[in-house]
């Protein structure tokens, strides 16, 4: 079942053109990694699908309602934001905050839930990614990895239709990556559909079903994640995978 559509999305800062056109289809279930090299329009592309950014021009249909990126209202942009999460590469944790407070104030303040109803949901969520010992940690007490989990948690209590992930590891140390990464495996096994900007291949290719490769504000090859590793088209492709590679062993 189709869950996200997108077309003709553009986007320019300051008379650069950063998007130049890209169109994606996402059904139910997808794990779409979105991969290219640091400048190709990647993170711009995600942030104009959650309105983050505000494209300027372009389609998005979601939930069998098609809406002009660029003139949706506020209203509109609240009604989609209700049915997806996203993750940022910093965690956006609040530092005076306990573990379980940072995912409740979502369901609490954003969904108007009470605070009994906020609270499991938050434990649960907090539980899918390992983190229920700690509900009364504050950030500064976790690794970057915890707290991480902790900003997946906050998106997964939300009972999202998708998730968008911005390069979630980034930020991490290499020996951190991997809780990370196990957490976001795992709700791919459960069948959460998920946007991932992300420079980790190997996780691209053993976890997505859907790769779409970005250069320059346009998409230059995508397809399934085992045709787009085993037999890229684009020589660039080619180049691309070989260096990132080559760099990570």
């Amino acid at each position: 079942m189709k869950i996200l559509e997108v077309h003709g999305v553009r986007k320019s800062f300051d008379g650069q053109e950063i998007l130049k056109g890209i169109d994606l289809t996402v059904e139910k279930g997808d794990v779409v990694a979105i991969l290219g090299p640091s400048g190709s329009g990647k993170t711009t592309f995600l942030r104009c699908v959650n309105f983050l950014e505000r494209a300027d021009a372009g389609t998005l249909t979601f939930d069998n309602r098609t809406h002009d990126l660029h003139a949706i209202t506020k209203k509109e942009i609240a009604g989609i934001r209700q049915k997806t999460a996203f993750v940022f590469q910093s965690y956006n944790l609040f530092l005076n905050k306990t573990v379980l407070e940072n995912v409740m104030l979502g369901l609490t303040t954003g969904r108007k839930i009470g605070r009994n109803e906020a609270r499991e949901r938050a434990v649960r969520a907090l539980t899918r990614v390992g983190m229920a010992d700690k509900l009364e940690s504050y950030p500064i007490q976790l690794s970057g990895g915890q707290q991480q989990r902790v900003a997946i948690a906050r998106g997964l209590a939300l009972d999202p239709e998708i998730i968008y992930f911005d390069e979630p590891t980034s930020a991490l140390d290499p020996e951190l990556i991997g809780e990370v990464l196990n957490v976001m495996r795992r709700l791919a096994e459960e069948g959460m559909t998920m946007l991932i900007v992300t420079h980790e291949m190997e996780f691209a290719r053993s976890v997505s079903n859907h790769v779409l490769f970005m250069e320059d504000g346009v998409i230059v090859e995508q397809g399934s994640s085992k045709e787009f590793f085993e037999h890229p088209k684009q020589q660039r492709t080619r180049d691309f995978i070989n260096f990132i590679l080559k760099v990570r062993n």
